[in-house]
């Protein structure tokens, strides 16, 4: 076990920092830079026009297949993970976190067309789509796809497992640390929550996180305003401090000045990679059920998450941290997961750490609803709709087992599952990207401005 930790650790540095990064510019210059290009567009086209009827056939509305998407990339790692980066990679790597998260626009936008374009109908009339299903029809070797496809599925249906006994785990113990309520109690609650969001379908999961959802990145992002408010005066200083150290980090100790600003750049693209999911395959199996007109359009839906996702709640948590001043603490090192409850609990006092236990509740459980979602959807691909259901009772009892700790030595296994659910879709995703190209092309030359 060991060593196998000792291996996932090295996989998620830098060789899939690197091949995220060298997928995402190069699916930047390929599609001509359409992230930057048309960048006002897309916004008209997702947040602009978030009241208006959608077009197309779908089974949710392109709003609910955001808000769903989001619910599993907005979790705890925007409150605990965005200190974490900076305290191991300096204010620099806030920089280097926006700049992954704009070309990783690209990324997210091209698995999320190759999710609609190859979407279908199952037994219950629902629209289903994803990676399973644009490896399995989109690959020239028929037999390939479907290889990928089902090491796909079956990475993400297993790995889930383990994701949702951490996610139950961090939330009843953060639960059991604010409110002093015991984690099996909190675990069966939790449990029996999603259970009644879960079996509803994906209709019901969709009405549920386009409610919850905004709500929640609402009012995280509205005290985080206030405190950005409160230093306002400093904002320049911050702003400036973050530009330096993006390309002149401060030496650390033992460390040259290149080791320093390589872990800057590291940490900053690790953080904004790790929180939109870029790349990861999820997303697309939400957006594939969405009412369209067009590939296109739903895919600027997608570059709409990270937007919420990276460019507002990672660095409005960055910008809190950084100008309350609590990363500078002689223990911020030691407990640079706690450093944004501290921000909060500076401004808003007692209240603020009963605030974030209670975005964290929120945060967690929508991420628990909707990856239960897409498990089941891998189960089904797998096993009929049938195996879905089953999967479903299995990802419920999780939350419950992870509330109360059992399997603790599995949780280790996580990123590794990861690694085989994020690696096959990159290389698909590159190897069908003239079909990303080709249906890009058709819609700004056939659909623009509609």
């Amino acid at each position: 076990m060991k060593h196998i930790l000792a291996f996932t650790d090295w996989l998620w540095g830098y060789p899939i920092i690197t091949l995220l990064l060298i997928a995402s510019i190069f699916l930047t210059i390929y599609l001509n830079f359409v992230q930057f290009r048309h960048f006002i567009y897309i916004l008209k086209q997702t947040f602009g026009s978030i009241n208006k009827r959608p077009k197309g056939e779908g089974t949710i509305t392109p709003r609910q297949a955001l808000t769903s998407a989001l619910s599993s990339t907005v979790g705890a790692a925007n409150i605990v993970g965005v200190p974490t980066a900076i305290m191991m990679g300096g204010p620099g790597a806030v920089f280097w976190m926006l700049v992954i998260a704009f070309f990783g626009m690209a990324l997210k936008y091209s698995e999320n067309i190759l999710g609609v374009a190859y979407r279908e109908k199952n037994k219950k009339g629902e629209f289903i789509g994803g990676p399973t299903h644009y490896m399995s029809k989109g690959f020239n070797n028929k037999q390939l796809g479907k290889v990928f496809a089902l090491i796909f599925a079956f990475a993400l249906m297993i790995e889930i497992i383990p994701s949702i006994m951490v996610q139950g785990h961090s939330v009843t113990a953060n639960v059991e640390d604010t409110f002093h309520i015991n984690p099996l109690i909190t675990g069966i609650v939790i449990a029996a929550l999603a259970a009644l969001v879960v079996f509803g379908g994906v209709s019901r999961i969709a009405a549920f996180t386009e409610k919850i959802v905004p709500i929640m990145v609402g009012i995280y992002l509205l005290l985080g305003f206030i405190i950005i408010l409160i230093n306002v005066q400093a904002i320049p200083h911050i702003v400036a401090l973050i530009v330096k150290e993006a390309f002149n980090p401060h030496a650390a100790t033992g460390g040259g000045f290149g080791a320093v600003l390589s872990n800057t750049i590291r940490w900053g693209f690790a953080r904004g990679i790790y929180s939109n999911e870029a790349g990861l395959g999820t997303s697309p199996i939400a957006h594939a059920a969405a009412k369209t007109d067009h590939p296109a359009r739903q895919a600027f839906w997608g570059v709409a998450e990270i937007i919420v996702d990276t460019v507002l709640i990672c660095l409005t948590t960055a910008m809190v941290v950084l100008l309350s001043g609590v990363w500078k603490a002689s223990d911020a090192q030691v407990n640079s997961s706690a450093l944004t409850a501290r921000a909060y609990q500076e401004v808003f006092g007692s209240w603020g750490s009963v605030l974030i236990a209670i975005s964290m509740i929120f945060f967690v459980f929508s991420t628990v609803i909707v990856i239960i979602f897409y498990g089941s959807r891998m189960a089904e691909y797998l096993f009929g709709l049938t195996g879905g259901w089953v999967l479903k009772v299995i990802y419920t009892i999780s939350i419950i087992l992870g509330a109360i700790g059992v399997g603790k030595q599995l949780w280790g296994l996580l990123d590794l599952a990861l690694a085989f659910v994020l690696i096959p879709n990159i290389i698909a995703v590159l190897l069908l990207s003239p079909k990303v190209k080709a249906l890009s092309s058709d819609f700004f030359k056939h659909h623009y401005k509609d």
